[in-house]
């Protein structure tokens, strides 16, 4: 497994891309990130999202596709990127790897404010069962407390990612994306959009949410250890002409998209739009490092 050789480089195109959004880098965190996983970043797919909201005021940089057996949780807890705790949330990336059936992986952090997260990915052909997830010790008891309402809507056999964000104690479950697994048609549609949305308590979907999911190909769902609802439902989009979307687009994702310092030809964007109890924000997700094999696997990135 070969270092990455330049991150002198790498760090220059994080610098670039966070100015395009109106993020300042911080050198400070990001460098440490940056050498803490130069073994497995020259592999990796290497993608920058930003969002509108309360998210706005960082890019997330992110590596996937790290190869199975990968820890990076713990890694990160070895270079000091982020504290080593009691918590549920510091346990659980072990049990996933260990009990489920997990190829590939990915972290995920801040260009200002660091280490943020851990992405696991089953194999196309093999998704996770919420039915296995519950059995894991330190699962958020939101999962259990949501599994009627996975079955209800037919995902409860095609997890796709388990995300585990560790600022924020919270997980995130994605929903399709496998061989033959895909999300129900109803789930888009505005009947059942309005029907998922009404009944998790989150906030009206808006005339463009209604038509940006006609187009959407994967949902997540966020839970913390600290309630048993779901916090926020998320509609995702692929496409390598994201500005084709029927929505309508904050002056930073345009400049992503427009003048990112590094080459997009012949590769998707992911857009996602999240429903909250408080509103609706948009996210969006540009590769610089690609790898054509990710389109059958893309499922964090929004």
């Amino acid at each position: 497994m070969s270092e990455f050789t330049d991150l002198e480089e790498l760090y220059s195109i994080v610098d670039k891309t966070a100015q395009l959004v109106d993020v300042t880098a911080s050198r400070d965190k990001v460098w440490p990130i940056l050498n803490a996983y130069k073994d497995v970043v020259g592999q990796s797919v290497i993608s920058f999202r930003a969002s509108t909201g309360s998210s706005a005021d960082d890019l997330d940089a992110r590596f996937t596709m790290l190869p199975k057996g990968f820890d990076p949780y713990a890694r990160a807890v070895e270079h000091g990127l982020t504290p080593k705790t009691d918590h549920a949330v510091g346990s659980l990336l072990k049990e996933v790897h260990a009990n489920l059936p997990i190829t590939s992986c990915g972290v995920d952090f801040g260009v200002a404010g660091g280490f943020t997260k851990t992405w696991s990915f089953p194999s196309a052909e093999n998704l996770v069962k919420v039915a296995d997830l519950v059995e894991l010790p330190s699962i958020p008891a939101a999962v259990a407390a949501n599994r009627e309402f996975f079955e209800k809507w037919g995902l409860a056999d095609m997890v796709s990612t388990v995300g585990i964000d560790y600022s924020k104690r919270t997980m995130n479950l994605y929903f399709g994306g496998g061989v033959g697994d895909r999300v129900p048609a109803e789930v888009f549609e505005e009947k059942g959009v309005r029907a998922i949305l009404g009944e998790l308590g989150l906030s009206e979907p808006s005339e463009e949410l209604l038509r940006f999911c006609e187009r959407s190909f994967v949902i997540y769902v966020t839970l913390s250890w600290d309630s048993p609802e779901i916090n926020r439902f998320t509609y995702s989009v692929m496409t390598p002409e994201p500005l084709g979307l029927p929505i309508t687009f904050a002056p930073t994702f345009e400049r992503l998209i427009k003048e990112a310092p590094y080459d997009t030809t012949g590769r998707n964007y992911v857009y996602g739009i999240a429903s909250t109890p408080k509103g609706e924000y948009h996210k969006i997700a540009s590769y610089y490092q690609w790898q054509k094999r990710v389109e059958n696997l893309l499922r964090s990135d929004s």
